[in-house]
């Protein structure tokens, strides 16, 4: 397991780079992940997929599939890939703190 140095904080990772604890996540780390993975900044429309993908894995213990986040949460596949660039279901998790989702490579 790896840990990382964020903003002053030591947060652990799981074995795919992603926030291990769901309660250590909050804006200033989303931001953090977002800039690592090539976006510096996180709009009103990335927060909206963010906050929707945590609502889920609130609810439902799992991250939401691409095809499910297009569907529910109000950005569509084209806008999703142009916030979160070659892989949007698996870069939004890690922004937002959660797991891979299941069906990502």
């Amino acid at each position: 397991m790896e840990t990382i140095d964020f903003i002053g904080r030591k947060l652990e990772l799981d074995a795919d780079g992603h926030l291990k604890n769901f309660n250590d996540w909050d804006k200033e780390v989303a931001q953090e992940f977002a800039k690592l993975e090539g976006i510096n900044e996180l709009t009103e429309r990335h927060w909206i997929v963010i906050e929707y993908m945590r609502k889920e894995f609130k609810e439902n213990g799992d991250a939401p599939s691409i095809r499910k986040l297009t569907k529910e949460s109000g950005v569509d596949t084209k806008e999703l890939y142009a916030l979160f660039p070659k892989g949007p279901a698996k870069k939004a998790a890690k922004i937002a703190g959660l797991p891979k989702p299941k069906g990502c490579i």
